[in-house]
C-alpha cells in the first residue's frame, strides 16, 4: 500500500459544443415490411412492428418504427433482469455449476445497465424527432453498447455451460432472442437516423490538425470543492495526516457521485507504490480522475482468472463504468500468468474515457476494451492471446503494444475485437504507435508466431493506421479464428504503416481484407470514429483529431 492524496485540482473545462440542424420531417412514409428489409433479422422484425400496424392510427416513418423498438427492448431488458434475479435465488444447487452463478451475476448487472441505457436513449428519442449530432452519436453508442453487453452475457454463459453449468430451458430464449430484440432495434434506429442526417449539414472537420484539448481562453475555469484528505502510508516510514484512506477503493467511494463535466474533474492523487486490490469505478462515479506517479512506479495488481473460477468479464484487476474517467500515469496489472489463460487487467465499459501514459501488463486478454468511446494516448499494452479485446469504439494513439512469450504451442494476436452486428459504431483503431516484442519473447528460442488480430466476432473491425510495424508480424499479417468464420464480413485494415512488418505483398487474401487509401482510413480516426473534439479537449491531454 502507498499514499493516496486528493486535490482541489481544477481543470480548464471547454465550452460545450452546440450543434444545431433543422427540424426533422416524420412524413417519410414506409411501411413496417420494407423499413425491416435491411435488418438480420426480418421476420422478428416484422413481428416486433406488427402492434404498430393495427393500431387507428398507425405511423408509417421508420423515426416512430425506432422509437417503438427501443421501448419493447426496455420490456425485454427488465423482464431478463426479472429471470436473472430468479434464477439467482434458487442458488448454485440449482444451477449445478459455481460458473453458472458467476456468469448470471455478470448478466444480472449487464441487463440493469441495458435497461439505463434504453431508458437514456428514449429520452434522446423524443416525439419532436431525431437529436441533433450529439445526442444521435450518443444513441448509436448506447444501442453498440446494449447489443455488446448481451453478447458478454450470453458468451460467460457459454463458456460456463462448457464447464458443466447448466441454465435448463429458460437458456435460448432468455439469453438469444434477446440479442436478436436488441439487434432489430439497433437497425431501425439506424435507419432512422441516417435518414435525419441527410437533411442536415455536418459541421466541417479539420481532418489533418492535431490538440492538445487547452481551453485556452475560450471556456470558462471552474472550481470543483473538494475537501482535502490526508491518507494512510502503511509503510515502516508512514506518515498518517487527517482522515485516512488506505485503498484505491475507499478514495473512489468517497468521490461525490453523478457530477457533471461543467464542474470540472474530481481528481485523486494515488502515491507510488504497489496496490494489491481489486478496484471498481460504479456508474454513478463520473468525471473522475486518477492520476498515479508513473508507468511502473504507480501500480494496480491482481491475479484472478478464468482457470481459478472467474468468469473473463469479472477477472479484471481493474474496473470502471464512470463516464468522462481519466487515468494517467499508472500501471495496471494481472499476474495470474499465460498458463491461467484469460485473466484482464483492465475492463473498460465507460463512455468517453482516456487512459493516458497508463501500461497495462497480463497475457491472455489482458485490457478488455468492453464498450463505448475510449482512448489510450501513449500508454504501453503488454501481453500474448487477445490481449487488446473486446467491443468498445477505442482509439489508440501514439501507444506501444507489446507481445510477450505465450504458452508452448499458442500464437500471439495483438486484437480479436468483438463486433456482432453491422450497425454497430464499434472497432479498434490503432494510429500512429509502435507493434513490437517484449523481451522475453525476443529471447524465445522456439520463435512464436505473431498477427496483428484475429477475428473473435462476425463482424469484427480493426485497422492499423500510420504506425511501426515491427519485424515479428507473420506476413500474413492476420489470423483465422476457426477456419472461414467471419472472412467474409469482417473488416480489417492497414493505412501507411512502415517498418519490417508492415509489408503487405503477403497479407491474407480475405473478402474482409483491406489496403485502405485515404477516404477509407478517415473514417477511423480520433474525429470520426468517436466524436473525439466534442469531449477529449476536456481532459487536456494530446490528441490527434485526424491523420498525421
Amino acid at each position: 500500500m502507498s499514499l493516496i492524496t486528493l486535490s482541489t485540482l481544477s481543470l480548464l473545462i471547454l465550452l460545450h459544443l452546440s450543434l444545431t440542424s433543422p427540424s426533422y420531417a416524420v412524413n417519410n412514409a414506409s411501411s413496417p415490411a420494407a423499413a425491416c428489409k435491411s435488418s438480420l433479422y426480418p421476420k422478428l422484425c416484422r413481428s416486433i412492428l406488427s402492434p404498430i400496424t393495427r393500431s387507428r392510427t398507425p405511423p408509417s416513418n421508420p423515426y416512430e418504427y425506432g422509437r417503438f423498438s427501443v421501448k419493447q427492448c426496455l420490456k425485454q431488458a427488465r423482464k431478463t433482469t426479472a429471470i436473472i434475479n430468479k434464477l439467482l435465488s434458487k442458488g448454485r444447487s440449482t444451477l449445478h455449476h459455481v460458473d453458472a452463478s458467476g456468469a448470471l451475476n455478470d448478466c444480472r448487472q449487464l441487463s440493469d445497465l441495458n435497461a439505463e441505457y434504453l431508458e437514456t436513449i428514449s429520452s434522446e428519442l423524443g416525439p419532436a424527432g431525431p437529436p441533433t449530432r450529439p445526442g444521435s452519436d450518443r444513441v448509436r453508442t448506447l444501442l453498440s453498447a446494449i447489443l455488446t453487453n448481451q453478447q458478454t452475457c450470453y458468451d460467460g454463459l457459454e463458456a460456463s455451460r462448457s464447464r458443466g453449468g447448466s441454465l435448463g430451458e429458460l437458456y435460448d430464449p432468455v439469453f438469444v432472442n434477446a440479442s436478436r430484440l436488441y439487434s432489430v432495434s439497433l437497425g431501425l434506429v439506424t435507419t432512422a437516423l441516417d435518414g435525419a442526417a441527410k437533411g442536415r449539414s455536418r459541421p466541417a472537420v479539420d481532418r489533418t490538425r492535431s490538440g492538445s484539448g487547452s481551453a485556452g481562453s475560450s471556456g470558462p475555469m471552474t472550481m470543483f470543492s473538494m475537501i482535502k484528505r490526508g491518507l494512510l502510508e502503511p509503510t515502516s516510514d508512514a506518515v498518517r495526516v487527517n482522515a485516512n484512506f488506505t485503498t484505491i477503493n475507499d478514495a473512489v467511494a468517497f468521490a461525490p457521485n453523478n457530477t457533471d463535466i461543467s464542474d470540472g474533474y474530481f481528481v485523486i492523487f494515488v502515491k507510488e507504490g504497489v496496490y494489491q486490490e481489486y478496484v471498481l469505478v460504479p456508474k454513478n462515479k463520473k468525471n473522475l480522475m486518477l492520476v498515479g506517479d508513473g508507468m511502473n512506479r504507480t501500480i494496480v495488481t491482481g491475479n484472478h482468472s478464468v482457470v481459478d473460477g472467474w468468469t473473463t468479464y469479472n477477472s479484471a484487476t481493474f474496473a470502471v463504468h464512470g463516464e468522462r474517467f481519466v487515468a494517467m500515469d499508472m500501471t495496471f496489472e494481472n499476474t495470474a500468468g499465460p498458463q491461467k489463460h484469460q485473466a484482464v487487467a483492465v475492463r473498460n465499459s465507460a463512455d468517453l474515457s482516456i487512459f493516458y501514459r497508463c501500461s497495462f501488463l497480463g497475457y491472455q486478454d489482458t485490457l478488455y476494451a468492453h464498450s463505448l468511446r475510449q482512448f489510450y494516448r501513449e500508454c504501453h499494452v503488454y501481453g500474448t492471446v487477445d490481449f487488446i479485446f473486446g467491443n468498445a469504439a477505442s482509439v489508440f494513439q501514439g501507444c506501444t503494444l507489446y507481445a510477450r512469450k505465450p504458452m508452448p504451442g499458442q500464437k500471439n494476436a495483438f486484437t480479436a475485437q468483438g463486433r456482432t452486428d453491422p450497425n454497430q459504431v464499434t472497432g479498434i483503431s490503432i494510429q500512429n504507435c509502435t507493434i513490437t516484442g517484449a523481451m522475453d519473447l525476443a529471447m524465445d528460442p522456439n520463435g512464436t508466431e505473431n498477427y496483428l488480430g484475429r477475428p473473435w466476432k462476425e463482424y469484427s473491425r480493426t485497422v492499423y493506421m500510420q504506425s511501426f510495424i515491427d519485424g515479428l508480424i507473420q506476413g500474413a499479417g492476420w489470423l483465422e479464428w476457426n477456419e472461414t468464420f467471419a472472412l467474409d464480413t469482417l473488416f480489417f485494415g492497414e493505412y501507411n504503416n512502415y517498418g519490417p512488418g508492415a509489408n503487405v505483398s503477403r497479407r491474407v487474401q480475405w473478402p474482409g481484407y483491406t489496403v485502405m487509401n485515404v477516404t477509407q482510413a478517415l473514417n477511423f480516426t480520433a474525429e470520426n470514429f468517436t466524436t473525439a473534439d466534442t469531449w477529449l479537449p476536456f481532459a487536456d491531454i494530446p490528441y490527434t483529431g485526424g491523420l498525421q
